[in-house]
């Protein structure tokens, strides 16, 4: 077993699953595969059981019955990844937004290059968003400003879904008391390790619109987002975070 494992929520992405899972598979250094499938009725499961035949060790399936939600997916996947052993652990999207070949320089930043977390952002350069609608761009560039001055983190991304962690990051974080589960799960990960005082490194990266598939974005995914934000803030100001 190697010490990298990518954790890939879906929900009905058939059309996609299986070339993911090869892109990573393919990778060098070497990274394992945890899907974590919310009862998908395409049948996207199906199509990863077939592909774990072949490579049983490294691709590793989660079923959970119904849609629960982004961030349960990962709290779900963080703690198996944990129970394995894992040091190097990974948040990615199923759909090819988020290019696989990234996941090597997100490695390279948490394993050399002195981050506890690694974030692929989308601004750390200038705006690196292929095949988005402009409403679309705008809603997440203010997203990521509303966020900074909320909240005080200087990350420009924290919206960013395309992330590695170090072990000691999620063995830290009380991962039960994470509260979001939707677009804002992600900020609250990445205010969290902040608040801990874990080093968050962000690296650029070209983020390009699904070609395949249904988007999971809705209003209340976006509403949980902007009240949770000052709702995480002002619990923050009670919480003690010392690891």
């Amino acid at each position: 077993m190697n010490n990298r494992i990518v954790i890939i929520p879906t929900y009905n992405e058939i059309e996609n699953i299986e070339a993911i899972i090869h892109a990573v598979l393919h990778l060098e250094p070497a990274f394992d595969i945890l899907i974590v499938d919310d009862g998908s009725p395409d049948g996207t499961a199906n199509v990863v059981k077939s592909l774990q035949t072949d490579t049983p060790n490294r691709i590793h399936l989660l079923e959970r019955k119904g849609k629960l939600g982004l961030g349960t997916a990962y709290i779900a996947g963080f703690k198996i990844a944990l129970e394995k052993g894992y040091e190097f652990i990974f948040e990615m999207d199923a759909d090819f937004s988020h290019n696989p070949n990234d996941l090597v320089k997100l490695y390279a930043t948490c394993s050399n290059g002195g981050a506890d977390m690694s974030v692929g952002s989308r601004y750390i350069k200038g705006l690196n968003v292929v095949n988005w609608p402009i409403g679309r761009v705008l809603m997440s560039y203010f997203a990521g400003f509303y966020v900074r001055f909320i909240t005080g983190m200087k990350i420009q991304d924290a919206t960013a879904g395309f992330v590695c962690y170090r072990r000691k990051v999620l063995e830290t974080i009380p991962l039960d008391q994470i509260k979001f589960i939707g677009y804002a799960f992600q900020v609250e990960m990445k205010f969290t390790t902040w608040k801990y005082g874990f080093k968050i490194i962000e690296i650029p990266i070209i983020f390009t619109d699904r070609t395949k598939g249904e988007s999971k974005m809705s209003a209340n995914i976006f509403k949980e987002a902007i009240f949770g934000v000052i709702q995480m803030k002002i619990s923050s100001l009670f919480k003690s975070y010392q690891a």
